[in-house]
């Protein structure tokens, strides 16, 4: 099933005014999933929206643009779509579109936090340098997986990956690194955004039954109070009558 959402607010960077050559690559790891590298020629993406306001998925296949956006004043660089949705076993591509990049998983053994599922290995594309260089993954694992930009992090070139639907209670992607820049943890927090958004809140941990049983404790001690105010009364009432 494909579902798509609106993010919590609109992403800051924008490719407008970019003439593109060719999509963008993606990630392989070695062990838990297929990747390969390839030179492609094919014509970009002109005149098609760069997705930066929705999250579609899940799909079995999806693709990502690599590219520097040069502006008369400023240049920018980033993941086109910044959050990807696939099935477990889904594959991504990468394509490079221009500039020089890297593909690379927020892991330990890529010298990074983990903000990628327990237990999964650690992917990097390399250095992507020809327009048209593609790499790719196949996701194995279910979870939320950050990756970034090696020479470009400080500038906020990340995007994240989601693989089937689940739970981020127990996501490491959701939790914030201590060691990185304001800049690196304005955008993870709206990536957060984004993926919470596309999977919504019946995705979360909640404890609705905990949250009854103290509503019922609460009824039984109030009613429980007022059985005893109630033979409180009757015994005094009984009293007076002696008397």
């Amino acid at each position: 099933m494909t579902h798509t959402r609106l993010t919590r607010r609109q992403l800051l960077l924008t490719t407008a005014g970019v003439t593109t050559v060719g999509l963008a690559g993606c990630t392989g790891a070695p062990g838990s999933g297929s990747q390969s590298i390839s030179n492609d020629d094919q014509p970009g993406h002109d005149d098609e929206p760069h997705g930066h306001e929705e999250v579609n998925g899940p799909t079995d296949t999806a693709e990502v643009a690599v590219n520097t956006a040069r502006f008369e004043d400023s240049t920018e660089f980033h993941f086109d779509p910044h959050v990807t949705w696939v099935t477990v076993g889904g594959t991504v591509t990468w394509r490079l579109e221009s500039g020089t990049h890297t593909a690379t998983a927020y892991h330990p053994d890529n010298g990074q936090p983990q903000l990628v599922p327990d237990g999964t290995e650690a992917w990097d594309s390399g250095t992507m340098s020809e327009v048209g260089e593609t790499y790719e993954y196949t996701f194995d694992t279910e979870g939320v997986y950050h990756y970034l930009c090696k020479p470009h992090e400080q500038f906020g070139m990340l995007a994240t990956v989601i693989v089937g639907e689940p739970h981020l209670d127990d996501q490491p992607a959701l939790q914030l690194p201590d060691e990185k820049s304001d800049e690196v943890i304005g955008k993870l927090e709206e990536l957060d955004g984004m993926v919470r958004e596309a999977l919504g809140d019946d995705h979360e941990e909640e404890e609705p039954h905990e949250e009854e049983g103290t509503h019922a404790e609460e009824d039984a001690h109030e009613e429980e109070g007022t059985h005893e105010e109630e033979d409180a009364h009757a015994e005094d009432d009984h009293t007076d009558d002696g008397h």
